[in-house]
């Protein structure tokens, strides 16, 4: 069953190529969705897929890229809206 999770990163996560390591890993585990820098420098993480999975991703968001320093993560679990075919970063 396919669930989404609205994940929101605080800490040094902006600048550390913290998108690209999230999108990688989105994508090596076969999950969709997007991530995005957000203006109070946090970086948020939609993603869609099974919920253990997701749950993996965010044990990897936790660690994150070398040069990001994580201090908190924020998951909000809702029913998955299956629109979105893959995972991309966002430039909005």
């Amino acid at each position: 069953m396919s669930v989404c999770a609205e994940i929101l990163v605080s800490g040094r996560v902006q600048g550390v190529y913290y998108r690209a390591f999230t999108q990688a890993a989105a994508q090596r585990l076969g999950l969709s969705g997007f991530c995005r820098n957000l203006p109070d420098g946090r970086v948020e993480v939609i993603a869609e897929g099974n919920r253990e999975v997701i749950e993996t991703l965010v044990g990897q968001l936790r660690l994150g890229p070398p040069r990001a320093k994580v201090g908190d993560i924020q998951v909000q679990w809702k029913p998955a809206e299956h629109r979105l075919k893959d995972f991309s970063i966002r430039y909005e």
